[in-house]
């Protein structure tokens, strides 16, 4: 059996990883393992149930306000004595967190070959995102298989000096979970969102670290009075529970045409997703689902590793008012949608990881 050892921290890690670790399960000759570091424990927690997953092993390093800084410690500390019990033939991280980083180095440490889903997005600022930018280059580095989402991001992994051989250009496995989800649900579960009839609505959602502060509020501010001048729009954002989110959205968001949820389970958010107008996000993982469904996409940071997005239907404001105001008071059109129409995948990224993986094992003689 080739033993593969799943990394998992965060929902849109999950979100990401299930549809490779539900794939992989039915791969003959390999057994796949989940870890999770569960830095978002009960949004973690929420997403594998959704995805019928459970845990080998469970780190639960998630503590109040705590730096990258201290989660690459004890996920490097956590990693040293699950890499030792199980003893993996390659560990699968996803993304760019700093605890797919820290198990990424945990595992280099220990010899143990790493494949990274998703590798490749570059913005070319390491500030831009932080710390992401930072913990994705430095994944690739030490990652001996690299599934690029796109071939701009095979590209930056070849100016990068990364072996062709070494890269396989699979699709976005978000899209592969998106498509899963779709229709899975026909009524919402979160008994606010029942209650939005047919009423034209923008789903919001922010988290990015870099905007935390003056940026974020500012960004506030500017879809409170966007509310103000769009009475014909409802406007729904599911905030995320860290603290530098969620106090300054309740302060500020004040408005009864604004709906602020607790964190939503990802068949509500695919359903809510699917109702919208239009999208205001800084996630990376909404701007690579939102082309299959033909959603247009505000997005609120200054750079973006997925320029493929900014071709159909995508617009990168940063945070500033003048921009962010115009795009959210623009009349906004659908744009062409569908999974053959979407630059980021077409919802068989995991079956292309699934052969490359079974032909890296071939090569090294693990399977026949």
């Amino acid at each position: 059996m080739v033993r593969l050892l799943a990394v998992v921290g965060t929902r849109p890690e999950a979100v990401k990883m299930a549809p490779v670790i539900r794939r992989l399960r039915r791969e003959r000759g390999f057994r796949v393992r989940i870890c999770v570091t569960a830095q978002h424990r009960g949004m973690l927690d929420a997403m594998l149930r959704v995805f019928q997953l459970r845990p080998h092993t469970d780190m639960n390093l998630m503590r109040a306000d705590q730096a990258p800084g201290e989660v690459l410690r004890r996920v490097l500390r956590g990693m040293e004595r699950v890499l030792t019990r199980e003893k993996p033939d390659l560990v699968l991280v996803q993304g760019d967190t700093t605890a797919a980083l820290g198990a990424a180095l945990a595992a280099f440490h220990h010899q143990v070959p790493v494949a990274h889903v998703e590798a490749g997005l570059r913005t070319g600022d390491l500030r831009n995102p932080f710390p992401e930018e930072a913990n994705r280059v430095l994944i690739d580095r030490i990652s001996e298989i690299l599934f690029a989402p796109t071939p701009s991001a095979r590209r930056n992994l070849l100016r990068e000096g990364v072996r062709p051989a070494s890269i396989s250009v699979t699709g976005n496995t978000a899209v592969d979970a998106l498509l899963w989800a779709c229709g899975r649900r026909r009524r919402f579960r979160h008994r606010p969102l029942r209650r939005l009839g047919a009423e034209p609505l923008v789903l919001v959602t922010l988290h990015r670290r870099e905007s935390f502060g003056a940026p974020l509020e500012r960004v506030f501010r500017t879809i409170l009075e966007a509310a103000r001048r769009r009475p014909d729009l409802r406007w729904v954002f599911p905030v995320h529970p860290n603290p530098a989110v969620r106090l300054p959205a309740r302060r500020i968001l004040r408005h009864p045409r604004i709906l602020l949820t607790p964190p939503l389970d990802y068949l509500d958010f695919v359903m809510l997703m699917k109702r919208a107008h239009f999208i205001v996000t800084d996630s990376g993982g909404i701007q690579e689902e939102a082309p299959s469904l033909g959603k247009p996409v505000i997005v609120v940071r200054e750079k973006t590793e997925r320029p493929e997005l900014l071709a159909g239907g995508g617009v990168l404001t940063g945070t500033s008012r003048t921009a962010l105001l115009r795009a959210l008071l623009r009349p906004s059109r659908p744009v062409p949608s569908g999974p053959a129409r979407n630059p980021f995948g077409d919802g068989q990224a995991s079956e292309r990881i699934a052969r490359a993986l079974r032909r890296w094992a071939a090569a090294r003689s693990l399977l026949p």
